[in-house]
């Protein structure tokens, strides 16, 4: 069984463009919309995403909708905590197969590292 876990180099769920996005109004209350938004930089890059080393200048202090935790995304999605392992999964392979491809080398990491 595939078990997820967050590549450290990736950052595709650091890709905050608010078009892409759609339903943000859903699932952020209007505080962390507000933060979202003010969040998102150049290109549609979260400003605290460090694209040279592709880390978050911000990691142990991310706001909740940064976190992959079963309660943010019981909450957040309605996503039972037996459901998150698969539900993020297929979040990462989406995210990073639309920002860097799904034959990219970032995507066959992913992959490696949960054991697909």
């Amino acid at each position: 069984m595939a078990t997820w876990y967050c590549v450290k180099g990736c950052g595709a769920c650091c890709y905050l463009e608010p078009s892409e996005r759609p339903d943000l109004e859903e699932y952020l209350t209007p505080e962390e919309l507000e933060q979202y938004l003010g969040m998102v930089g150049e290109e549609g890059w979260c400003m605290n995403f460090d694209r040279t080393t592709r880390e978050c200048r911000i990691y142990s202090n991310r706001p909740r909708f940064c976190r992959v935790e079963p309660e943010t995304f019981q909450d957040m999605f309605g996503v039972a905590a037996a459901e998150l392992n698969d539900f993020a999964i297929e979040c990462c392979q989406e995210h990073i197969a639309d920002i860097y491809g799904s034959d990219s080398p970032e995507m066959q990491g992913f992959n490696q590292k949960v054991a697909f």
